[in-house]
């Protein structure tokens, strides 16, 4: 047996698809027997109340006949199970605390209803306990807060001469409920617990979704502890050390882990993940840990380990055969360096796959025209394009699940495929249709096809590979246009090249009066023209809006790459040598950061519109329930009135929405167009261009608690006080722990303007903090100087319509673009994971 495995004593599972949660486990001597034993009183959601007292023969024996006590039915479902003196005639006073759906805390003092109060603020309800040092109850509010309620509060929260049960409580009768301290920790809460060292101090515990929090009885902090793993239940408890606590943490992963405080002391693993763990002493064996699973298991364990009486058998002596160790030596190092070298999917038609791995081969084919109206797009027909994913295994697999990732508004028929058993060498195929599905461009034309596996040894492997998906998905042949108000141009060190040959299924051959000239419509409804010069080496994009720019240009620069690759032309180079055009792109940054904040303001009057519907509610409720009712006095007319307003800032809100994530696609696209151009200016390699892609692109979506506009402010002042950084002094990290949404753009705007004069002056992006060299030979306006332009582009500048001689062009074609094959990229991400550390 393994030495970290809990020691079952003894065990049994609860009933036939019953279910067990938090509250359902209770371990106290409920008999008062004269030994002082501990009982097991389990209680489910199905309404069986059972009482176990364990009598194992041999330790592991399973649950006898006679160790069941009790059992019966309630007929209703048992939400929780406590033992304590509740009834009169004792001398303890105990009392029960019930906190209702809509927020109403109940005391009753033993067999009578005392009073009831509602909790401000209240949403749903959270874990309740009480503090007997400080006298209040303490919980945790959908806000993330801890707070304390003064038992003295809530008694006078109302007048002493009222008398009326808990059916005819009235909100706004008697004093304000104030809460005594509050703390947010920024989390959900599974529990809260109150630990007392006695009459001097008591310590809260609270457990959240990520983390382990220690509060003093005033609600300051008295340590916390971020967790590994999901936790699921806690019991803290007194440690034999002085002024330390224990705490059993039950998590996700079937582990049980024993803290002292902040420290790991013991982890043991379960058979099963624990909803609720008691400690108890059963038949004389203190100690003894009890866990419930949410299926009914109930298990009792215990820690440490077992004699072994396992004797390692003598081997016989034999001289060793040096030759036979070197060659297998050999044999294994070279397996190793086949796997450390597995490029993890990659083309059939490359060398053989390692052993343990997988092969990819992917595909885009453009299919006919997807024979369904999209009421989203706008478009009458919207194209489709099949993608075709071949997977194949060297080793048999089992569970391997494959997904795909594209950019919205992009959608496909099925992004989740999953293979029960893989043979090895056996090719297997999945197809999936993708189409456009939103009235607005993405800002990529890329996918990402991931697989993921466990090796034979149980460790989790993950491959991915990228595809390209074709231009003729998002656009379609169109005349081109003279007047465009965006346009760049980019220039290459080789002469220009057909349009048509470049971009086949959108333009024919064109004559020599027409230029070389070509129409883009995309399906949305916005066109760009590309134009490529006779007489110099320049290609020049021109668009009705900015961020259109992108998907054209980028296509244009790989179609570039590829066209002179496979002549065998490897010195091929794009650049560009105009100015940066940050006026457009602070335009998309300003439109993007006011639908946030419509957004913020939005939600905020929802909320209150909302407390407001609740509260009226209450009131119309309680009036309802009187013997006697009081006149309505309006108030159904004012639900009325709230309730439309709230469906109204719902819908505002939802419109907001996707206004939101519209103008997010858009302001990524220019973005990468941004990044492009200064990656074109500066003349940057791959991992200068990555470090760009991380600090401007950090999020894959946006939203409210955390912003594209805070998180890129962050990024470029890192890099301006590190690597962009003019001397040391600046190099000090001054950089906020938190990252709030900023009250306007004008910050975010001057750090972006300084990262491009940085550049232009010689600045160079690296991670490491050495200040890069200076230059002097450029403009220090953040852009080079523009050269001057060759007689047909001063004359396109002065007359567009020189563009278009003759304004007959081709049609719109509907023919089959050719395939794209599948590309492998490498793409360092290295500040985005320094953001998220």
């Amino acid at each position: 047996m393994s030495l970290f495995k809990a020691r079952d004593w003894w065990s049994t599972v609860l009933g036939e698809k019953e279910e067990f949660d938090q509250g359902c486990l209770c371990v106290a001597d409920v008999d008062n027997s004269c030994t002082g034993e501990d009982k097991i009183i389990v209680g489910s959601y199905t309404g069986y109340l059972r009482i176990f007292s364990p009598h194992p023969v041999k330790v592991g024996d399973g649950a006898q006949a006679e160790d069941l006590l009790l059992e019966i039915h309630l007929r209703e479902p048992i939400l929780q199970v406590e033992v304590g003196k509740f009834v009169s005639g004792i001398i303890c006073k105990e009392s029960l605390v019930l906190n209702s759906m809509d927020g109403m805390l109940m005391l009753f003092e033993q067999e009578s209803y005392a009073f009831g109060r509602f909790l401000p603020g209240f949403l749903l309800p959270g874990p309740l306990t009480y503090s007997s040092r400080t006298d209040s109850f303490i919980t945790v509010s959908s806000c993330r807060n801890v707070e304390s309620y003064k038992y003295q509060v809530l008694a006078f929260a109302t007048d002493a001469d009222q008398k009326e049960d808990s059916e005819q409580q009235k909100v706004g009768s008697g004093k304000r409920l104030v809460v005594d301290w509050t703390l947010n920790i920024g989390e959900q809460a599974l529990d809260v617990c109150v630990v007392s060292f006695g009459q001097s101090s008591s310590s809260v515990f609270v457990l959240g979704e990520r983390n382990f929090f220690c509060l003093k009885d005033n609600g300051q902090i008295r340590f916390m502890k971020k967790l590994d793993c999901n936790p699921s239940c806690f019991l803290p408890y007194c440690s034999a050390s002085d002024g330390a606590i224990n705490t059993l943490i039950g998590n996700h992963n079937n582990m049980l882990h024993v803290y002292q405080d902040v420290t790991l002391k013991w982890a043991t693993q379960l058979p099963h993940v624990p909803v609720a763990v008691k400690v108890g002493s059963l038949q004389g064996l203190k100690g003894v840990i009890v866990t419930l699973s949410d299926n009914g298991h109930l298990q009792c364990s215990y820690l440490g380990t077992d004699p072994s009486l396992f004797q390692a058998p003598k081997v016989d002596s034999r001289e060793i055969n040096y030759e036979e160790l070197d060659v297998e030596m050999k044999e294994l190092q070279k397996t190793i360096r086949d796997v450390n070298k597995s490029p993890g999917m990659h083309r059939t038609a490359q060398r053989p796959g390692p052993r343990h791995g997988l092969t990819h081969v992917g595909s885009s084919i453009l299919s006919p025209a997807y024979q369904a109206t999209s009421n989203e797009v706008g478009a009458e027909v919207v194209p489709s394009v099949t993608v075709k994913v071949m997977i194949q295994s060297r080793v048999p697999l089992q569970k391997t699940k494959l997904s795909v990732y594209i950019e919205p508004p992009l959608a496909s028929t099925c992004d989740h495929f999953i293979f029960d058993s893989l043979e090895p060498d056996i090719l297997k195929t999945f197809s999936l249709s993708v189409f456009l599905k939103g009235n607005y461009l993405p800002s990529e034309l890329e996918g990402t096809a991931v697989a993921s596996y466990s090796m034979s040894t149980g460790i989790p492997r993950v491959v991915q590979c990228k595809f390209r998906l074709p231009l003729k998905l998002i656009c379609l042949p169109s005349p081109p246009f003279k007047i465009a108000i965006h346009k760049l141009t980019i220039d290459t060190n080789k002469p220009p090249i057909s349009l048509s040959s470049l971009f086949p299924g959108f333009a024919e051959q064109l004559d020599d009066d027409q230029g070389n000239v070509i129409g883009f419509r995309f399906i949305t409804g916005s066109r760009v023209t590309l134009l490529a010069s006779k007489t110099s080496q320049r290609y020049r994009i021109q668009s009705e809006q900015f961020e259109d720019l992108w998907l054209i240009t980028k296509e244009l620069t790989l179609r570039l790459q590829e066209h002179f690759e496979k002549q065998g032309i490897k010195d091929f180079t794009c650049s560009f040598s105009g100015c940066i055009p940050l006026q457009e792109y602070f335009d998309l940054i300003d439109q993007h950061f006011e639908l946030r904040l419509n957004g913020e303001k939005v939600e905020e009057l929802l909320s209150e519109r909302a407390i407001q519907f609740r509260a009226i509610e209450r009131r119309l409720l309680t009036r309802f329930k009187d013997k006697n009712p009081a006149p309505l006095q309006h108030l159904d007319t004012l639900l009325d009135g709230t309730y439309k307003q709230v469906i109204a800032l719902a819908d505002t809100a939802e419109e907001n929405h996707r206004s939101l994530l519209q103008s997010f696609a858009r302001l990524k696209s220019a973005t990468h167009l941004v990044i492009m151009l200064i990656g074109l200016w500066q003349k940057l390699n791959a991992d200068q261009v990555a470090i760009l892609e991380a600090a401007f692109l950090p999020l894959q979506q946006d939203s409210q608690e955390l912003g594209w506009e805070e998180t890129v402010d962050a990024a470029v002042a890192h890099l301006l006080k590190t690597c962009l950084s003019k001397s040391s002094k600046e190099q000090a990290l001054n950089l906020t722990s938190q990252l709030n949404i900023p009250k306007d753009t004008n910050r975010l705007k001057k750090h972006i303007s300084l990262l491009c004069d940085r550049l232009a002056k010689g600045g160079r992006l690296c991670l490491s903090t050495e200040t890069a060299a200076q230059q002097t030979n450029v403009m220090p306006g953040g852009c080079a100087p523009i050269p001057e332009l060759d007689p047909e582009e001063r004359a396109i500048e002065q007359d567009p319509s020189t563009l278009f001689p003759n304004p007959s062009y081709p049609a719109a074609q509907t023919d089959i673009s050719p395939t794209f094959p599948c590309k492998r990229e490498r793409i360092l991400r290295p500040l985005r994971s320094l953001l998220r550390s």
